[in-house]
Parts: structure tokens; C-alpha cells; sequence
């Protein structure tokens, strides 16, 4: 046994004397690579720190847009967008806290605030800047309101597709058929009487529980679901 194990034991001594070579004659290179993956990490920690307090003031910012929103005057959304006294206002919070939650959000409401307005090219713009995150609620809001403004702009094929896309961000009873709705409304108009029809159907047979497909009462009785109105009008 003990033959056997001799030249395992001078394997290992000549590997580590390897290794020791390697690492004396690297030592620069390792070192530096060493230093550059602790600099990455802490401008990673440092970088969220930095980007937190970026966060808390634009949501600060916000805050205080939000209540001019509210107010649903046009001297309430101009001042929302443009600002007053220590309030940035929409658009400049947009830009000055890039990379935040905040300033998406931001974009939204400026767009929203421009469309209150009547003015839709400014509204698309800022809408188109919005990135949608993976809620059911607020982004298919504002992707919806994306779609009124191609409506108002004469861009109904982009209209089209946008509400389609609205539907399909909320997959909800609530949402879901009023977007669907609005884009089949569209194509009727253009005579596409096939595709409104196809999506009437979707409407009645994805959300049967949603305003537009649950069947109407009346007094004691019950008539037949709106959307089939609509269905019947679009069977060509």
C-alpha cells in the first residue's frame, strides 16, 4: 500500500508547487480582478442606496402633482404638469428622476393631464414613454387612455391594436370588455364587420360574467346580454 501511495503524495506536492507558480506569477492579474468584483458589488449596494433616495423624492414630487390632478380642472392639470412653487410638476419629474417608479409614473399622468387638455400629441408622447408593468389595473389604464388619444389623433389602426393590447394587459371582467368594446366599435366603423364580430364574441365568451355579457334584467324578467346587440348589428 505504502508503494502505492508514494507517487499520489509527489503528484500532490508537484500540483501545489504548480499552483504556488501560477499564482506568484499571477499575482498582479488576480489581485486587480479581485479588487474590480469588490468595486462592482459596492457600486451595486451603492448605486441602490442612490437610487432609493431618488425614489423617495420623486415620490414625494409626485405626491403633490397627484393632488392637482385631482382637482380635474384645467388649471389643476396644467398646474399638475408644469409645476408650482417647490412642485417640479409631471413632465420635469419625468426627467429628472429617470430610472424610478415615480417618473414612469409620471409620464402617465402628464398624459392624461395633456389629453384632459385636448392636447393629444402631447398626451401620446408622454403615454408612449410610460412602460407598463405586470399590474392589472393601472397599466391597462393608461394604455387604454393611449388608445383614446389615437382615436382623438385619427391614428384608429394604432387605436386599434392598443386596445387590443389593454384587454389583454387586465384580463379582468371589469377592463377587459370595455377595451375589446372600443376596438370592435372602431373596426365596425370601417366595415370590418368580421373582425368587430370576432371580437364582440371574445367579449362574450371570455368575461360571461361583465356588464356587457351577462343578460339584462327587467323588472322580474330577463332580456338577452348587450353584447349581443352588438353581435347581431356586426353578422354581415
Amino acid at each position: 500500500m505504502a508503494k502505492n501511495q508514494a507517487p499520489q503524495s509527489l503528484d500532490l506536492e508537484a500540483t501545489i508547487s504548480k499552483t504556488e507558480a501560477f499564482v506568484n506569477k499571477n499575482k498582479k492579474i488576480i489581485i486587480t480582478t479581485i479588487v474590480a468584483l469588490i468595486a462592482v458589488v459596492v457600486a451595486v449596494f451603492a448605486g441602490h442606496a442612490w437610487l432609493s433616495k431618488r425614489e423617495a423624492k420623486a415620490s414625494a414630487q409626485l405626491q403633490q402633482g397627484m393632488q392637482y390632478f385631482m382637482q380635474g380642472s384645467d388649471e389643476g392639470y396644467t398646474k399638475a404638469l408644469n409645476g408650482e412653487g417647490q412642485y417640479k410638476g409631471f413632465t420635469k419629474i419625468s426627467k429628472d428622476y429617470s430610472w424610478t417608479d415615480a417618473a414612469n409614473l409620471a409620464h402617465a399622468y402628464a398624459g392624461e393631464c395633456y389629453a384632459h387638455l385636448g392636447k393629444y400629441k402631447e398626451a401620446i408622447k408622454e403615454l408612449e414613454a410610460f412602460s407598463p408593468k405586470g399590474d392589472v389595473s393601472v397599466s391597462p389604464a393608461v394604455i387604454g387612455c393611449l388608445g383614446d388619444c389615437y382615436v382623438a389623433d385619427g391614428q384608429t389602426d394604432k387605436a386599434i391594436d392598443t386596445f387590443k393590447k389593454a384587454a389583454s394587459k387586465a384580463d379582468n371582467e371589469s377592463l377587459s370588455p370595455v377595451y375589446l368594446l372600443k376596438a370592435a366599435q372602431i373596426l365596425e366603423s370601417q366595415k370590418k364587420y368580421a373582425e368587430a364580430k370576432a371580437l364582440y364574441e371574445q367579449i362574450k365568451k371570455d368575461y360571461p360574467t361583465s356588464a356587457l355579457a351577462m343578460p339584462q334584467q327587467q323588472g322580474a324578467s330577463f332580456s338577452s346580454p348587450e353584447i349581443d346587440k352588438y353581435i347581431e348589428r356586426a353578422t354581415r
